[in-house]
């Protein structure tokens, strides 16, 4: 048992020796990224760590050198009893700046609802600490040369050691034990110096990943916000194709397989914070289930539009029962769909379209209609359907797999694609965007840009520019994780530095 106690202490040491050596050697490491993410009920203490650079430098020194001598201190078993205790408390501050309560079942870090390494490093080091004994060290040595010393003030009882040898040798094999740590030190330690000399810093490691040094210092601003009716949103919304593994890939075949591999469920919980540290308040999204798991876990304020649709085939004749879903996960705006939108005006069944946002209305919320095509809008204008916003994808046609202007046809998004390289294949998503800045031009009601970087053929500084000018209220992009900052960064300088906007700000 004692042997099991040494090993288990010594394997926790390493670790917490490990992570505090390598933030130590690491280039200008802080644990200001890891903290500013943080999601909780505690999550605003963190936050009040990042705020101030004295506290930030404080926190830094006490996170590195607290992880090296507790490892220490547990290797070696050296006051092992109340390095348990501090590394203890130590885990329980990593724990609870990403609890994980509700994540998902089995997840890519080895969370499995509530118990994670965390959970059970932290228990056995608690385990240690009412322990008798933490196994063999260091401290045993220190109790050792104390009962020697007390011993030899008596004359007898080194009488009697001398008369049973047997006991000397007990003692002799009690202390060699104690130094196991030596040598086992010695082999991790030239191993790990070894690795590092062949591989630099292990970037694999918690202290050097810093959650993916996200880099919200270099954010130059507030991101404004406008108002869609009574939600105040940012200018810049999240999209949520990409989060959701879609991608309009045109001939690219294994992109929504390369999407979905990098956009795990802990990588989608780290893209979403990260949007909300930047200012992204919104999300415009069709599938619940990863922003509701998000919002339940981290307690986030994130609004969200929901893209709802009609379902004409409904059994029980209630077509518009994803609206009341919607309403019942707490959505704050519903659209209807872009593409049910069009599909429904080519089909003349513009009474769908006018039931669906009465139906919302009906309940007290914003109602919009999304559309790929601008001839959807002119005809619900034409038979008075007006929503309470529009969005609609906006972004200009000069870029190389745009198909000519000729070749193209209303509501051709939506349909077949062609082989044919001068006619529609997933490449572009406004046909006639001329047609799209005549109207937007001079409608009365908020405008919601989408595609504004036709599926990124365009970059955000033209395509953000572009269409803020013609007259957007808003832009919806999606974002990977690494993109949010700089798209952040990209809408700010867009919005300080317009010119040739003639629209007034319809939010």
């Amino acid at each position: 048992m004692k042997w099991i106690k040494t090993i288990i202490r010594m394997a926790i040491g390493w670790h917490f020796l490990y992570e505090g050596a390598i933030k130590l050697f690491a280039e200008q490491w802080s644990a200001e990224a890891f903290l500013s993410n943080t999601f909780g009920f505690l999550s605003g203490f963190y936050h009040w760590l990042t705020v101030s650079p004295v506290r930030m430098e404080i926190v830094d020194f006490l996170n590195i050198w607290g992880l090296i001598l507790i490892g220490l201190s547990l290797f070696f078993g050296l006051w092992s009893k109340w390095a348990s205790i501090f590394g203890a408390l130590l885990i329980t501050l990593y724990y609870f700046a990403y609890p994980p309560f509700g994540v998902s079942l089995l997840s890519s870090d080895g969370t499995v609802f509530i118990i994670n390494a965390l959970f059970i490093e932290g228990t056995v080091l608690i385990f240690l600490f009412f322990a008798k004994e933490q196994g063999f060290g260091f401290d045993d040595l220190l109790q050792l040369y104390r009962k020697t010393k007390k011993n030899t003030a008596s004359a007898s009882e080194e009488q009697t050691k001398r008369d049973n040898p047997s006991e000397n040798v007990s003692t002799r094999r009690e202390a060699l034990k104690s130094l196991v740590s030596l040598p086992v030190f010695s082999l991790l330690g030239w191993g790990a110096i070894r690795s590092s000399k062949m591989y630099n810093i292990d970037s694999m490691s918690g202290a050097t990943m810093q959650f993916n040094r996200m880099m919200l210092s270099e954010l130059k601003g507030e991101l404004p916000k406008g108002k869609i009716g009574n939600q105040e949103i940012s200018r810049l919304v999240l999209g949520g194709n990409l989060i959701s593994g879609w991608s309009h890939s045109r001939d690219l075949l294994y992109t929504n397989s390369l999407f979905k591999a990098y956009n795990t469920e802990k990588k989608i919980f780290e893209t979403l914070m990260l949007c909300e540290q930047a200012g992204i308040n919104c999300i415009n999204i069709g599938s619940w289930k990863e922003i509701a798991k998000y919002r339940k876990v981290t307690g986030s304020k994130m609004k969200v539009i929901m893209q709802a649709s009609i379902n004409e085939r409904a059994r029980d004749g209630d077509i518009y029962r994803s609206i009341k879903q919607s309403i019942d996960n707490g959505v704050d705006i519903i659209q209807l769909f872009g593409q049910q939108c069009d599909w429904f005006v080519r089909d003349n069944k513009l009474d769908l379209i006018d039931g669906f946002l009465s139906q919302v209305r009906s309940n007290g919320i914003v109602a919009g209609l999304g559309a790929h095509s601008i001839d959807s809008l002119l005809i619900c204008e034409e038979n008075g359907i007006i929503p309470d916003y529009y969005m609609k994808t906006m972004h200009h046609d000069d870029y190389w797999s745009a198909h000519p202007r000729e070749n193209r046809r209303p509501f051709e998004v939506d349909g077949p694609r062609s082989n044919d390289h001068n006619m529609f294949h997933d490449n572009c998503f406004d046909s006639f965007p001329d047609r799209t800045v005549e109207f937007v031009s001079r409608i009365k009601v908020p405008v919601m840009g989408f595609k504004v970087l036709a599926a990124g053929a365009i970059h955000p500084k033209d395509g953000f520019k572009w269409t803020f000018e013609n007259g957007a209220d808003f832009l919806c992009v999606g974002m990977f994780d690494f993109q949010v900052v700089d798209d952040v960064n990209i809408c700010i300088d867009t919005l300080n530095s317009l010119e040739n906007r003639t629209r007034a700000w319809y939010s």
